[in-house]
């Protein structure tokens, strides 16, 4: 048979040893990236060019360099230099920085949505500018970059099967041994299949249920 459906079950609990590097990787660095993305974005916004044309530089590199080729700078590159970096934090850094690029844009998209009204009726009010980012206008981009964001996290989660390119024993990273072991990467590559399937299929209910939460308020 072309898929050993005994070896899939029987590897299911080693493959999915790897899951908290899979998860841990995606999610903390959208959270981290989530951040730098503001950040990137009211540079990107601003009218000053010592902000503006960095961070337009920034965001125009991370989006244009594969991600597996900054991951390979970051794990491969730097030892030339001197600098040994943990492939799990090679893996961190590479998709925080790249995913927020990517967030920047979405976030500058969606500030730049939210009805001017609402920041001239804030600046009328007296309110000071950070007041007026904090509690007017970021809550309101939120809600329109709730769908984008989403697409970015389950791109990250699938995205992170890249990290086993330099080492990180993820989900991805073990299919493979136990692929090599056994002469069967096939069926180890379908399992591996329905598994990011799964993880995928769940983030898009959060992000259903999100969208909906939020369209209440």
């Amino acid at each position: 048979m072309i898929i050993d459906f005994s070896l899939i079950l029987k590897s299911i609990p080693y493959v999915l040893s790897g899951l908290p590097y899979t998860l841990g990787i995606s999610l903390l660095s959208f959270m981290v990236g989530n951040v730098f993305a503001i950040i990137l974005a009211f540079m990107r916004m601003s009218q000053k060019p010592w902000l503006k044309y960095p961070a337009r530089v920034y965001i125009s590199i991370m989006r244009g360099v594969p991600m597996l080729v900054v991951l390979f700078i970051l794990y491969f590159g730097l030892p030339y230099v001197g600098v040994q970096i943990p492939a799990l934090l090679c893996a961190f850094i590479g998709f925080s920085c790249v995913s927020a690029a990517y967030m920047a844009e979405i976030f500058r998209s969606s500030i730049a949505a939210v009805d001017k009204g609402q920041w001239e009726a804030a600046r009328s009010l007296g309110l000071p500018q950070k007041s007026i980012i904090r509690r007017i206008i970021l809550p309101q981009a939120m809600r329109i970059a709730v769908a984008p964001l989403g697409n970015v996290i389950i791109d990250m989660v699938k995205s992170s099967s890249l990290a086993a390119m330099i080492t990180v024993p993820d989900i991805f990273q073990n299919a493979k041994i136990i692929g090599g072991r056994e002469y069967d990467y096939m069926s180890m590559y379908i399992l591996i299949a329905l598994i990011y399937w799964t993880l995928s299929f769940t983030l898009e209910l959060l992000q259903g249920y999100l969208e909906k939460r939020l369209a209440t308020y």
